[in-house]
């Protein structure tokens, strides 16, 4: 038969136990806790780091991004609305994305098959659908030493030249019609003749030497 010591030792023992057993699942709860609310932290800090870094890509992108983007997402299935800075607007097709120009193929109620050449400094807006929108923010897939990209207009413009090359440049004053002779580091030199005749010296009609600012269009 227990003593009443013995009894009180023995309750003595299991209230102990209890507390310990008691103390222990508040401390893996807490644990839990803490270790849920890590996670979360975490998790905010995740998403507030890349909301940052998105927020910093946007901020470096130039209209020449945004238009590379739009043709390496394939969103360019229809054309792009350019707005000029003499108040012209024509509808493009992007082929080419130079350093600091855009080729492709000029669409128009005329019914001829043309290409252009936009030096990007004469674009005053562009007109873009929400899925082009869209489009245009995606990050590019091009290098940052891509060649394409060194690549500046005096460069597509000595192309033309040496392929004498007959063209209609459009100022802000109106259009010249001509075939270039030579390219200089900001300008070029147009031989000006009739449409449909070859560059002949006996068919020349002025010679314009035009600054790359003053031009808006290049159309070949």
């Amino acid at each position: 038969m227990s003593t009443p010591q013995c009894g009180a030792v023995d309750n003595l023992v299991g209230l102990s136990a209890g507390l310990a057993s008691f103390a222990l699942m508040r401390w893996d709860n807490l644990f839990d806790d803490l270790e849920g609310q890590l996670e979360q932290e975490l998790s905010a800090e995740e998403v507030d780091l890349q909301a940052e870094e998105e927020r910093l890509r946007l901020g470096r992108l130039s209209v020449r991004d945004r238009i590379r983007a739009m043709h390496e997402s394939g969103g360019i299935r229809h054309p792009i609305r350019v707005v000029l800075t003499n108040g012209a607007t024509i509808a493009v097709l992007p082929k080419t994305i130079g350093r600091d120009w855009v080729s492709g193929d000029l669409v128009d109620e005329s019914q001829r098959e043309s290409q252009c050449i936009v030096p990007i400094a004469a674009i005053a807006s562009l007109v873009l659908s929400r899925e082009q929108v869209t489009d245009s923010l995606e990050a590019s897939g091009e290098s940052a030493h891509g060649l394409s990209g060194r690549l500046g207009l005096g460069f597509v413009l000595r192309d033309l030249c040496r392929r004498r090359r007959a063209i209609d440049v459009q100022l802000a004053s109106g259009v010249l019609h001509g075939t270039i002779d030579r390219v200089g580091r900001d300008h070029l030199d147009l031989a000006m003749h009739d449409a449909g005749t070859p560059r002949r010296e006996n068919a020349v009609t002025q010679y314009r030497l035009v600054p790359f600012d003053q031009v808006q269009l290049v159309r070949v």
